[in-house]
């Protein structure tokens, strides 16, 4: 008798084209990464680091004197102030509206509903350095030029739009059956809402207000055009105060850039937690 020794099945080598698709994933990662490397990195280099015209991809004496300068540079406690008063009522707002009008648009039929949804699509097309002369005499006829309220109503006139769209998706995709079971057992419709479709459109909820807070947490412009008063500046206009005619002071300035987005990154490491609880959620269908 003859004995046959199986040999075990070879691993196929990766193809060319899975190699290319990897090589071009790291290289478009440290591309997106590497500015903020290079603004961290500057926020704690010393001044005789900033100036050389040798680049230092890396410094051996870190110094927090950058950021002692930005902190206690003009207006800083002002424009973090505003900042957040700003970004957050933005993102409040602006998810309390769009989620509103994404069940209005997604749950009834309504004259003027596809009107509606064709505004929304071409509203989003518009830049916004379009309608800075026709917002601002807008806003000064109402007396909201140089307010914060007034630069939270111009925030939501751009943020708006894509967050309808955003919820509209999330509130289209949760069945209407769902609700009208929960209706047969004895929930109000203002309860089924509450207990059915506010859970499954949970993550679409912290897409929108990540969203709605970057949106208005790095606006310049309006900001800008509409705040005169030093006093009521926001984040990103305060950081111009380090650019002036005597020259550029890029160590104050990457800090406070580096302090700027630091809000940012710890709102979305908090809400990521309910991202995945939001998902866990919508899975689960009684």
């Amino acid at each position: 008798m003859t004995s046959h020794t199986s040999t075990p099945p070879r691993r196929p080598r990766p193809g060319g084209g899975r190699i290319a698709a990897n090589v071009v994933g790291v290289v478009v990662s440290v591309l997106m990464i590497f500015p903020v490397y290079w603004m961290v990195l500057t926020a704690f280099k010393p001044g005789d680091e900033l100036m050389t015209y040798t680049p230092h991809f890396a410094t051996l004496h870190p110094t927090l004197s950058n950021f002692s300068r930005a902190i206690h540079a003009p207006h800083f406690g002002d424009a973090l102030g505003n900042s957040v008063i700003i970004a957050f009522s933005t993102m409040i707002i602006a998810l309390v509206l769009a989620l509103l009008a994404a069940v209005a648009i997604a749950r009834f039929r309504w004259y003027g509903r596809r009107a509606f949804i064709f505004a929304i699509l071409v509203v989003q097309m518009v830049p916004m350095s379009a309608l800075i002369i026709p917002l601002y005499l807008m806003l000064n006829s109402i007396d909201q030029v140089n307010k914060l309220s007034g630069v939270v109503l111009t925030y939501l006139a751009f943020v708006l739009p894509f967050s309808i769209w955003t919820l509209r998706g999330f509130v289209a995709g949760v069945p209407a059956e769902l609700e009208e079971a929960a209706m047969v057992d004895g929930c109000t419709r203002l309860q089924a809402f509450f207990r059915i479709v506010l859970p499954l459109v949970f993550p679409g909820l912290v897409a929108t207000s990540i969203y709605a807070l970057i949106q208005s947490w790095n606006e310049y412009i309006m900001a800008y055009v509409l705040l005169s008063d030093q006093q009521k500046e926001t984040l990103p206009v305060w950081l111009v105060s380090f650019v002036s005619a005597h020259g550029v002071d890029y160590g104050a300035l990457m800090a406070g850039a580096t302090m700027m987005a630091l809000p940012v990154v710890v709102f979305f490491a908090i809400i990521q937690r309910h991202v995945a609880s939001g998902l866990t959620a919508g899975a689960v269908k009684g």
